[in-house]
């Protein structure tokens, strides 16, 4: 379910977050779907519990997840929401990238072909 890169810049406990929204934003998580234990996720992971505590807490914090005392971590009704409400922030960046590239010179047929292959809708050139 998760995959962690211990070397890359990016601290574990962000992309537990980031992961997670991920699975929920695709489906594969959703409302009442329970989150890996602490416990389970450390010894898979062979991470630090109070890391992936920070990375539950902070999933709290944002109304992604509720914690249930006694039978784990829960996704809430509004986690599909609220990560789709932050996916959409991210078009700022993609503006902001757009115009370096064009900048660049990059032509716009090959940016949209980016694009459309993301979304797995490759194009012709």
């Amino acid at each position: 379910m998760f995959q962690i890169d211990r070397f890359g810049r990016v601290p574990i406990y962000e992309q537990i977050i980031e992961q997670t929204q991920r699975l929920i934003a695709s489906g594969a998580l959703k409302e009442g779907d329970q989150l890996p234990s602490v416990r389970v996720l450390s010894q898979e992971l062979t991470v630090n519990p109070n890391t992936l505590q920070k990375a539950y807490s902070e999933l709290e914090r944002r109304g992604i997840c509720i914690s249930a005392p006694g039978n784990g971590r829960f996704v809430t009704g509004d986690a599909a929401r609220i990560v789709g409400e932050g996916l959409k922030e991210k078009l700022g960046e993609v503006r902001r990238i757009s115009e370096e590239l064009c900048a660049a010179g990059v032509h716009v047929e090959q940016v949209l072909n980016a694009v459309s292959a993301a979304y797995g809708k490759e194009t012709k050139d």
